[in-house]
């Protein structure tokens, strides 16, 4: 596979804001203190949703990744802290994005796991701790989720780089059941994350750095 058709993909996995939607993007700031009940996160409903692009949007990728482990606090029907631990052995391309006949998800799949890109040998997980929940204020970005009320802020962890994102979220609190929903745009950036030598390579700007991420977490007392 070309290395510029394989660079397209491989932004699609990283957290956190950019362009004219962005979210809140700061240094690693100190984790939320856990209190209150513990709520265990339900590994089988809970998932994170990617999607990426070539510049202009143009062919678009998009999978999912699993978590490996995670927990919730609660206190007073609010959402006190949370700890995430990403398994990024779980990344998958959906076939349904890949309609080159000449392109497979899996070999995407692979090129993205390797040492080219997140190996997954040496990084086999990421992280996203809370840092805080508060009362969402303001007009919502348009890709928020419907419904958002909070604003989450927490540590992401990517390939041993901590940034702090913030972004709209849709937190719920009811009968021993907690979740946390939410729909956001970030940027591979970030992290440091670029292809090729520099902006001017065509393996860098071929590349959107916008990436949609959605995220679905249900947690259970």
């Amino acid at each position: 596979m070309k290395k510029l058709t394989v660079l397209a993909f491989a932004s699609a996995l990283l957290f956190t804001a950019c362009n004219d939607k962005k979210e809140t993007v700061k240094d690693a700031q100190e984790v939320a203190e856990k209190s209150g009940d513990a709520y265990n996160v339900d590994l089988a409903t809970s998932n994170v949703n990617w999607k990426a692009f070539h510049k202009g949007g143009f062919a678009p990728r998009w999978g999912t990744i699993n978590l490996k482990s995670g927990e919730i606090t609660v206190a007073d029907d609010a959402v006190t802290s949370g700890d995430f631990v990403i398994d990024m052995t779980t990344l998958k391309v959906d076939p349904a994005s890949v309609t080159e006949a000449d392109k497979k998800p899996a070999d995407l799949e692979g090129h993205l796991k390797n040492e080219d890109f997140f190996n997954v040998t040496k990084n086999p997980t990421s992280d996203f701790k809370i840092t805080s929940v508060t009362d969402l204020a303001g007009d919502l970005p348009k890709d928020a989720v419907a419904g958002a009320n909070k604003t989450v802020s927490g540590n992401l962890t990517l390939l041993g780089k901590t940034v702090n994102v913030s972004f709209p979220a849709k937190v719920t609190v009811a009968e021993g059941k907690a979740g946390v929903e939410a729909k956001f745009t970030v940027n591979r950036a970030d992290w440091g994350i670029k292809f090729g030598t520099d902006e001017t390579d065509p393996a860098e700007w071929m590349i959107s750095k916008d990436i949609e991420i959605g995220i679905n977490v249900n947690a259970t007392k």
